[in-house]
């Protein structure tokens, strides 16, 4: 049996349901870019080495990464809310876990747990816009979610030093105790309950385990050894064998095969790695080749955070207003335009970030659009696992942003880095105007 969600109730205001959404939005990426900051005051507490310490972060990494799509597809099956709320709730309860761990080792399994519960929440928050929230418009509340995320990237970092030097590096993870509690409390009175419905319930279990082996991989390849890439590619081929063979596949491949619904996928994964571009390359120009401070290249970096995080929602209200496919190719152009003066421009400071007052805003409302437009073609029963697929393809090109681009500007450095930019969201530019 499958279940579906109820409409809202008209007790049940629009506001509250968003608020409860948001917030499981905000804590996947707080819980990202808060423990970055926590990684030399871990490895000197714990006696760890940096690479070893680094698996705070990659174990949380490859457990979003990998179980994103089966979370959501679960969603589908069981109930979304009822999924959103096991994800809350193991998200933090593995906090505590974090909190208490005496050794790495058991942190770094306490993350995972917490990244398991981390993919349920950013799956099925996006999937019950289209649900939870018929009423309300929906490019709004996905500028709203998109808006969350930001924030949590741009409060991270700050929130997170602040912590440390107050308690030590726990309350870097103590935070989410507080913080998943009430999104606890906001989904279980806010969302309305599922309703079961007639239909096929069998999960796909066989799928869902090559997907995570490929996915898991994939990450592993991109991040330590570029040889566990062959090992992925494997893995996918496995994969695809395994859904043209189920009865009741993770994923229906012939969806895949829809240009409107293969663009948007591509589209995310190329301008995700872009963005992820401007994060690792810009910290290298500015402290490298601009020779700037730490606290200087600190407060540039939170920039274009910052304006994402404020654009977002005036984003979702231009998606609502002027339609989804204007407004994707409006933000793919304004972002065009952007990393095309970082490229060409003469390197200082301004010439960098004043470029990233164009592009932040501008993927803002590609997100708010393009999200707005995949989910909005999807059928109410497959909305989980595709808002698994859609947060997979943004991870998948973070991923590949963080490991290429970075090797890119190592061997070309600015303008080559940010040309390369250029061309990936020409191409995303031009799959935005054959979609249809």
């Amino acid at each position: 049996m499958t279940t579906t969600t109820l409409a809202p109730s008209a007790t049940t205001p629009s506001a509250a349901m968003l608020a409860s959404l948001a917030l499981a939005t905000l804590l996947p990426s707080l819980a990202v870019s808060s423990a970055n900051v926590a990684l030399p005051t871990l490895a000197a507490s714990l006696g760890a080495g940096l690479a070893d310490v680094q698996w705070v972060v990659l174990a949380y990494l490859l457990a979003t990464t990998s179980l994103i799509v089966g979370a959501g597809r679960l969603g589908d099956l069981l109930g979304r809310r009822r999924m959103l709320l096991a994800g809350i709730a193991l998200f933090t309860a593995a906090s505590a876990l974090c909190v208490l761990a005496p050794t790495l080792p058991w942190l770094v399994a306490a993350r995972a747990l917490q990244g398991a519960g981390a993919a349920a929440m950013m799956a099925l928050s996006m999937a019950m816009v289209g649900t939870a929230l018929a009423k309300a418009p929906s490019g709004r509340a996905m500028g709203l979610l998109g808006t969350m995320s930001a924030a949590g990237t741009a409060l991270g970092p700050s929130l997170g030093g602040a912590l440390i030097a107050l308690s030590g590096w726990p309350a870097v993870f103590a935070v989410n105790l507080p913080l998943g509690g009430l999104a606890l409390l906001l989904v279980w009175r806010c969302l309305p309950a599922d309703q079961e419905r007639g239909g096929a319930t069998r999960f796909d279990v066989p799928g869902t385990l090559w997907l995570a082996f490929t996915l898991a991989f994939f990450a592993l390849g991109m991040t330590q050894h570029t040889g566990l890439l062959i090992v992925a590619a494997a893995g996918l081929l496995l994969f695809i064998r395994t859904e043209a063979r189920a009865a009741s596949p993770l994923v229906r491949l012939e969806r895949l095969r829809d240009p409107a619904l293969g663009a948007g996928l591509a589209m995310n994964a190329l301008v995700s790695t872009v963005m992820m571009a401007t994060l690792v390359v810009g910290p290298f120009h500015l402290g490298g080749a601009l020779s700037l401070g730490a606290a200087a290249v600190g407060a540039l970096m939170s920039v274009g955070p910052a304006l994402s995080a404020f654009s977002g929602v005036p984003a979702g209200r231009l998606v609502d207003r002027f339609g989804t496919r204007r407004m994707t190719q409006l933000g793919l152009a304004m972002m065009v335009l952007g990393c095309g003066f970082i490229a060409v421009l003469p390197p200082s400071a301004v010439a960098y970030v004043g470029p990233l007052a164009v592009v932040t805003p501008g993927y803002a409302l590609f997100q708010a659009a393009n999200n707005t437009a995949v989910m909005a073609g999807v059928a109410v029963e497959q909305r989980g696992v595709m808002s698994g697929l859609l947060t997979l393809s943004r991870n998948l090109g973070l991923i590949a942003g963080a490991s290429a681009m970075a090797a890119v500007y190592a061997a070309g450095g600015l303008g080559a880095s940010f040309a390369i930019a250029v061309a990936m969201l020409a191409l995303s530019l031009g799959l935005a105007k054959r979609a249809k």
